[in-house]
């Protein structure tokens, strides 16, 4: 967990560091004249978001608040975890719909929520249903939704910079048109940098949640179960209504959807005994083992906010 940690401190640094390199070349080049507007509508948008956030993601996943005569076992798994995270007890809900997978949101710590899909509840059994709300919990915990917040208003500033220069630079300013068009190329070019920088940081979020599920007492091997089935339930949904609902908000889940399809050829050669499950000494096995992640893998990998499940699952072996 330590160079995940360092990791993370790096990207920060590295985020903002480009936005203040541009702000830079900005002022040494024309002055920052005008550019506040476009900065401060940044902060708005993103602190909007924020702020209605976690309402529109319950609203868009037909999340039904559910107390704990309606599902004891899921408010005891949560009320635990809550317990050994030290922290309040999270709302707990259920989606009404039948992909299975699970989500976390909430814009503090006192505020957090974990959401379950009917579909997941269905699927996975109590230790493997545990590991993925710990790894739930462990996002209320490392305060993701404030964390990817932040990197995300540098991605944001920068598209509304890239766009004025750009706009000035064809349609405006005359004398210094030359200039504005370089300064909007860099920035668009600073912002999709910053895009996959941003993306970069969500997966290391992910794999921080996972060494938090084990840290909260839930075995690796029932998480790497949990993520395998997860990808074989999810995949019988591609091209289905409920896969293309849900890809609003797929960066709140625990694993990517969309990408199912894909992963269950991946895990399924580390499935030896070709029952359904990874257990301990698959996990054991895999962790010696070298992980091939072909070209167009790591391109769609660097492309989602969800790290790739066959490197996921081998990250999960070297905590067993």
């Amino acid at each position: 967990m330590f160079w995940l940690r360092i990791r993370m401190y790096l990207l920060v640094v590295l985020l903002f560091a480009i936005l203040y390199g541009v702000f830079i070349g900005i002022g040494t080049a024309l002055g920052a004249g005008g550019m506040g507007f476009y900065i401060g509508l940044a902060f708005f948008m993103t602190l909007l978001q924020y702020m209605i956030g976690p309402a529109l993601v319950a609203w868009s996943m037909k999340v039904k608040w559910v107390s704990e005569s309606e599902a004891p076992e899921l408010h005891r798994m949560v009320a635990e975890l809550a317990q050994q995270a030290n922290l309040p007890k999270p709302k707990v809900g259920i989606s009404e719909i039948n992909l299975p997978n699970a989500f976390a949101f909430g814009r503090t710590q006192k505020d957090g929520r974990i959401c379950v899909t009917r579909g997941i509840l269905n699927l996975l059994n109590k230790d493997e249903l545990r590991a993925v709300l710990g790894h739930e919990m462990s996002h209320i915990k490392h305060r993701d939704m404030a964390v990817m917040t932040i990197l995300s208003v540098v991605p944001m500033i920068l598209y509304w910079i890239a766009w004025n220069f750009l706009f000035r630079g064809m349609f405006g300013d005359r004398r210094n048109g030359g200039y504005t068009l370089v300064i909007g190329l860099g920035a668009l070019v600073m912002y999709f940098v910053s895009n996959l920088l941003v993306l970069y940081g969500s997966r290391i979020r992910e794999y921080y949640a996972d060494e938090g599920s084990v840290q909260l007492g839930n075995r690796p091997h029932h998480l790497a179960t949990a993520l395998y089935k997860l990808a074989y339930g999810n995949a019988k949904f591609k091209g289905k209504q409920e896969l293309k609902q849900a890809e609003g908000v797929k960066a709140f889940f625990v694993n990517d959807p969309s990408r199912a399809w894909n992963e269950v050829n991946e895990l399924a050669q580390i499935d030896f005994d070709k029952n359904g499950t990874i257990d301990p000494s698959e996990l054991m096995t895999l962790r010696s083992m070298k992980v091939k992640i072909s070209t167009g893998d790591k391109i769609m990998e660097a492309m989602s906010t969800h790290p790739n499940m066959l490197k996921r699952v081998q990250h999960l072996s070297t905590l067993a």
